[in-house]
């Protein structure tokens, strides 16, 4: 959730085939982008296996918001030796979360109470003012932070709370590595379970960003495996629905969009990792897109085009679509991961403004 470097930035690198639909080949910037019409490029080249070895400038997008354009000027994080240890990223998740969940009381007062639900810690967070038609709603929300920390569980729920006036439910999943899949989802589905003694599962919602987009989607099947009512709605806000297998956009993007050091992953296809441990990649609740998805509530789902999980998010998307669920895809150009937890861009209000509205039409009241 970091900030990213302005689109005006040169990066060679090795990415499949589907980046040629992404970025505009040329072989110089404008002259009235500052760079000098002799720059050429180097020329592209393709491996046998399709593997590109390209070289874009790219430049900022002119409907980006000029504070849009500040914030993907900065540099982003420094190269893979550099990287935070897990206590370190924990560390910088909290001063984050709780300078952000400060920016977003003032911006949307709303009331706070931790409660334990169902035998996990949650954030109970309330609106000042909930109009009687939306006091039977609850949403639930899932945080982002890599599996492994908290940095949005009250950045990403205090505005929607507002914005829906509905009651928001935080889940403080247990984190990995300490506990690898499936602990974040059988947290989540214990909260669902104890609310649905109160709520009506077409008054329900679960959405979440980054890991929590990726937890809300396995929760969802995981709900189904056990016959468990699915909510009215979900919001997968930048996720991931197949961990047995990369697209793009990991190979052309850090969580900073161009910004940072980009170290492309070694393979195509991914390792065990430390959320998920020795199970299967390609299991229905690890991975959904495996699932079957037939009868899935409406979902809304949001990404950026510099975001490492566009690719995720927008393959996700098609697998509901082919399940013939309702799915509407939203993608916002030139921003990179998670960009709508920063409320300095009108872009950020934008988003959150999408993300309610739809909450509000498919849950009703």
């Amino acid at each position: 959730m970091s900030t990213a470097r302005q689109g005006r930035t040169r990066n060679s690198i090795a990415v499949i085939p589907a980046v040629l639909l992404l970025f505009t080949p040329c072989c110089s910037a404008p002259k009235d982008q500052g760079t000098p019409a002799a720059a050429v490029l180097p020329a592209d080249r393709f491996d046998p296996d399709g593997t590109a070895h390209i070289t874009r400038v790219v430049p900022v997008p002119p409907a980006l918001s000029p504070e849009a354009q500040k914030f993907i000027a900065q540099p982003g994080p420094g190269p893979a030796s550099a990287e935070p240890t897990l206590a370190e990223r924990r560390a910088a998740g909290d001063k984050f979360r709780i300078a952000r969940a400060g920016e977003a009381r003032k911006l949307y007062p709303v009331d706070i109470k931790e409660q334990t639900i169902g035998g996990v810690r949650c954030d109970v967070i309330k609106p000042l003012n909930i109009p009687d038609a939306k006091r039977d709603r609850v949403l639930i929300n899932v945080h982002g932070g890599g599996f492994n920390a908290d940095w949005g569980s009250l950045v990403e729920g205090i505005p929607i709370a507002y914005l829906t006036a509905t009651t928001v439910v935080s889940v403080y999943y247990r984190l990995a590595p300490e506990n690898p899949f499936p602990a974040a989802v059988d947290d989540t589905v214990a909260v669902i379970k104890e609310l649905l003694k109160t709520h009506k599962p077409a008054k329900m919602g679960l959405y979440g960003t980054s890991a929590g987009a990726t937890i809300t989607a396995e929760v969802a099947v995981k709900l189904r495996s056990k016959g468990l009512p699915l909510p009215g709605v979900l919001g997968v806000f930048s996720g991931n629905g197949d961990m047995s297998r990369r697209g793009d956009s990991p190979y052309l993007f850090t969580v900073s969009g161009f910004g940072g050091a980009l170290v492309p992953p070694p393979s195509k296809t991914p390792k065990p990792s430390f959320y998920y441990g020795s199970t299967d990649p390609k299991d229905p609740v690890l991975s959904p897109i495996y699932a079957d998805l037939k009868g899935f509530p409406p979902t809304l789902f949001v990404t950026s085009t510099r975001d490492l999980l566009l690719s995720g998010t927008a393959e996700l998307h098609r697998a509901f679509l082919r399940a013939g669920v309702d799915a509407e895809l939203v993608v916002f150009d030139a921003l990179p991961h998670a960009f709508w937890c920063d409320f300095s861009l009108p872009e950020t209000k934008e988003a959150l403004g999408i993300m309610a509205r739809f909450f509000d039409k498919k849950l009703g009241g």
